[in-house]
């Protein structure tokens, strides 16, 4: 039998009609936790709703599917969930694993501001909550403030950096670069010695030290000298993020032409890529894909 929602009601959650059709698994995902409860709640009646009516016999309800469960639980469960499936239940759970709600479920419902936002096939409810998202950390990233925290420090003290910031799209400070966007570094250096012909650097690495990008002002044929003593440079490199989703370090410094170094932060900035997709590996490559021959 499926599960019909009638002009539903309970405290925080607006009027729902909804359907879960006989055999057919549905998962709730979101951050409103609230409202997914709720409906989880009315669908298995243990809460009744304010307004309309819940028609529920015979339908399989499921929060936090496989929270906590081992293996071996997890293989039997899913075994039982066709199994029940294949009988005409209507299963209704929640998870926050995607691979999993990809897989098993007929249809997400995206709950948001207690209604649901969005209804459809798994892969296009993801990809929308992936972009809301996406937005969402974006500005959060942006507010927050970018720490020194060099792993290592050295140099013979004619130059100090007095900030190394990671920059968003729009030249902001920010801890969370969004894949595929316009980023830019920010490096300012204080001189407290002259220094004729000075070079300003940056490297990126993956967490485990994996050289990603490196550039200086020399190998982009920027001068920035001389320079005298009191004297600031603030240098900035702005590049395409063509990088995957994880966590990086961003090392800056100011040196001679020689190689020696006037101020060195290794790893002076930790950060992170996001995207609204997954990709592996460290270069996000964007590739286009066709299919030929037919």
């Amino acid at each position: 039998m499926p599960l019909r929602f009638r002009e539903v009601s309970v405290d925080g959650l607006a009027p729902l009609t909804a359907e879960v059709p006989a055999g057919a698994i549905v998962g709730l995902v979101g951050e409103d936790m609230a409202a997914i409860q709720g409906i989880l709640e009315l669908a298995g009646g243990s809460r009744a709703p304010g307004a309309g009516t819940v028609e529920s016999a015979g339908v399989l309800t499921l929060p936090h599917l496989f929270a906590g469960v081992g293996w071996a639980a997890r293989a039997r469960e899913l075994t039982h969930l066709e199994h029940l499936r294949r009988q005409g239940t209507a299963i209704l759970l929640s998870s926050y694993e995607r691979d999993l709600l990809t897989e098993l479920c007929d249809e997400l419902w995206w709950v948001e501001g207690g209604k649901i936002a969005m209804r459809g096939a798994p892969r296009e409810v993801l990809a929308a909550i992936q972009c809301a998202s996406m937005e969402s950390l974006s500005e959060w990233a942006s507010r927050q403030q970018v720490q020194l925290s060099p792993s290592m420090r050295r140099g013979d003290g004619r130059a100090e950096l007095v900030a190394v910031e990671t920059l968003d799209a729009e030249g902001r400070p920010a801890v969370i670069w969004q894949s595929g966007q316009m980023v830019g570094v920010r490096v300012r250096v204080r001189y407290s010695a002259a220094v004729d012909d000075p070079v300003v650097g940056i490297m990126i690495r993956t967490r485990i030290g994996f050289e990603v990008f490196g550039t200086n002002t020399e190998l982009e044929q920027v001068a920035l000298g001389p320079c005298a003593a009191g004297d600031e440079r603030s240098v900035v490199f702005r590049f395409c993020c063509a990088l995957c989703p994880q966590e990086y370090t961003l090392t800056a410094a100011s040196h001679d032409r020689d190689g020696v170094w006037h101020d060195w932060m290794e790893d002076a900035v930790a950060f992170a890529v996001a995207d609204t997709r997954y990709t592996a590996g460290v270069a996000n490559l964007r590739a286009k894909v066709e299919v030929e021959g037919r």
